[in-house]
């Protein structure tokens, strides 16, 4: 497959999915929209695959779609930047660019996005501390962090990174050991490993209804990784961020989703949402790297969290 004839069709294909219409994609890359439409043609021919379906609202992707879109978005915010560097000539960025970041967003999300950014910005220098704890920028030196939950009041800009939900987990050998989980009843008659972060009576969604159900606090622990490791060696069940979950679970049998012994038990319902932040300290202009690293962080984590 020709890399040179596939990449503008890439661009092209990645607009029509932005703008949800032909017509709109045209308009903002000055085509006409039989050419956009000819264009997404050639490209479904070429992969071979369906990446688009209209509906009566204009088109929407199909899966595999929604797979070459994650990838796309990328190229296209790669060889925008390209663009601004030759239209502003500026002196590259350099020297240590030290972040904070919480526990398990490092793997699949952090540590690839800082990968792409010292590929951009090769004279940076990357120092990644790993916290559940709130981090001052200023008292810790820090050129950003990443923060999970409520914010607190403070002078620095916060932009969203995005939101997870809390899903419920055990290990497969303690499920075998012990009574099946049908419903969420069950839960009282099984180990449960709370967290200062979990209230008492906690708040469940099963789609939109909402459940209020007083959990059992027959273990306890007030770290996340912690939680995790305690689950994972058949102390209990415990409510993880989906996206943690997601790092050690494939799809199963019956119901459950099962690798490296984590089991995910009713996966009708989830937890509170988890909003994250990111956090810096310019008002306005943000140096390259700063503003591309966040455009990057969205990016994986969207793509680790779908």
């Amino acid at each position: 497959m020709n890399a040179l004839k596939l990449a503008p069709l890439l661009l092209i294909f990645a607009e029509v999915a932005k703008q949800k219409s032909f017509t709109g994609a045209a308009k903002k890359l000055g085509l006409s929209k039989s050419a956009i439409s000819q264009q997404i043609k050639r490209l479904e021919d070429m992969v071979e695959m369906q990446l688009l379906a209209r509906n009566t609202r204009g088109v929407v992707l199909t899966n595999h779609g929604e797979a070459l879109l994650s990838r796309s978005e990328l190229l296209t915010a790669q060889l925008h930047n390209v663009v601004q560097d030759m239209q502003h000539v500026k002196a590259q960025p350099s020297g240590e660019f030290k972040i904070s970041v919480p526990p398990f967003l490092e793997r699949n999300i952090v540590v690839p996005a800082i990968r792409q950014l010292c590929i951009e910005f090769p004279r940076i220098q990357p120092n990644i501390e790993i916290t559940g704890k709130w981090r001052d920028l200023i008292d810790h030196q820090l050129d950003a962090a990443i923060f999970g939950g409520d914010l607190k009041d403070c002078a620095y800009k916060a932009q969203s990174v995005g939101r997870v939900h809390d899903v419920f987990c055990a290990s497969s050998r303690y499920l075998q050991q012990h009574k099946p989980i049908i419903q969420l009843a069950d839960i009282k008659d099984h180990v449960f490993i709370a967290t200062p972060w979990q209230q008492n009576k906690t708040k469940l969604w099963r789609g939109d209804e909402e459940i209020e159900f007083e959990l059992p606090k027959t273990a306890y622990t007030n770290s996340l990784a912690t939680l995790v490791d305690m689950v994972n060696q058949d102390i209990g069940i415990g409510l993880l961020p989906n996206f943690v979950a997601k790092q050690r679970v494939q799809q199963g049998n019956v119901g459950m989703v099962m690798q490296n012994n984590l089991v995910q038990v009713l996966p009708e319902l989830r937890g509170r949402d988890w909003h994250f932040f990111f956090l810096h300290r310019y008002q306005a202009n943000k140096p390259a790297h700063v503003a591309r690293f966040y455009e990057l962080l969205r990016h994986y984590f969207l793509v680790a969290t779908r």
